[in-house]
């Protein structure tokens, strides 16, 4: 039967496929366009399989807070192109809805097949890269950032002695440039006990390398004095509780979380965060 390109036109926009693969669905299909749209899966998703391989360094972070569930999700693709693409934007968001609403701990079957037919739209490679999660407890709130187009995504979750203070907006608010600030400094740790003391350690032997001229010399009590300074001016930058707060650099993020809990009137301390930034390893 002949195929009008109205019919053609209409597939189209129902399935984002290319002008020739839906006029010849159709054309296999009889004008059902039910039976086109299968057809254009089916063949789609093999064609997903084929480009399995192909590199895919770009992406976009997307955030979730749903209840007493929280995630970020890293969908990477193989163009910055496809990445700005409003579908791909607005498909992602739902695929990571839909798993914190569930509560899912790692994305699901539906979200696979989901991804799998806008890759059989944008025709490049995708694939969930990063989904890391987060609980919400009681007298504890997390805020939510995405930086830029997508490129850094956050999480930051504060936690309040009096837990009818968690839904205050000056709570709230604080969360919010808390996840500003990390999304600015991609702190390493949350705080120095969370320092793994090996890798530490290689650091202070890596910082005495580096530094060798400035100790040569000196007694040990004085470079074991030096050694000690380098170290903790290391820890406060690596530390997200010890770095200058990004609203008030007079301030440490504890500092200002003080401040804050003075304000409410009850104690307020940062106890976790998530940092996603497309392109760099977890």
């Amino acid at each position: 039967m002949a195929i009008s390109p109205l019919d053609v036109k209409k597939l189209r926009d129902q399935t984002g496929a290319g002008f020739g693969d839906c006029k010849e669905a159709l054309e296999k299909a009889g004008g059902d366009f039910a039976a086109a749209d299968k057809y254009l899966k089916e063949k789609g998703l093999a064609a997903v399989a084929k480009r399995a391989g192909r590199s895919a360094t770009e992406g976009r972070v997307f955030a979730a807070v749903v209840g007493s569930h929280a995630a970020v999700m890293e969908i990477s693709c193989e163009t910055d192109f496809v990445a700005r693409n409003p579908e791909f934007v607005t498909t992602g968001q739902k695929i990571l809805d839909v798993l914190v609403k569930a509560g899912s701990q790692t994305p699901d079957s539906a979200a696979d097949t989901n991804l799998k037919e806008l890759a059989v739209k944008t025709k490049e490679n995708l694939s969930i890269k990063t989904f890391k999660t987060m609980t919400v407890g009681s007298g504890e709130a997390v805020a939510q950032y995405i930086h830029g187009e997508g490129r850094i995504g956050v999480l930051v979750k504060v936690k309040v002695a009096d837990a009818a203070k968690a839904a205050d907006p000056k709570l709230l608010q604080f969360g919010f440039d808390l996840a500003l600030h990390a999304a600015a400094f991609n702190p390493t740790y949350l705080n120095r006990t969370k320092v793994d003391a090996t890798w530490l350690k290689e650091q202070e032997e890596i910082m005495r390398v580096r530094d060798a001229e400035q100790l040569v010399g000196k007694p040990e009590n004085i470079v074991t004095g030096i050694m000690k300074g380098k170290v903790e001016k290391f820890l406060k930058q690596i530390s997200f509780v010890d770095q200058p707060f990004v609203k008030d650099d007079k301030l440490t993020v504890t500092q200002a979380a003080e401040k804050v809990g003075k304000e409410l009137g009850t104690k307020v301390e940062v106890v976790d965060y998530v940092y996603v930034q497309i392109g760099l390893e977890a």
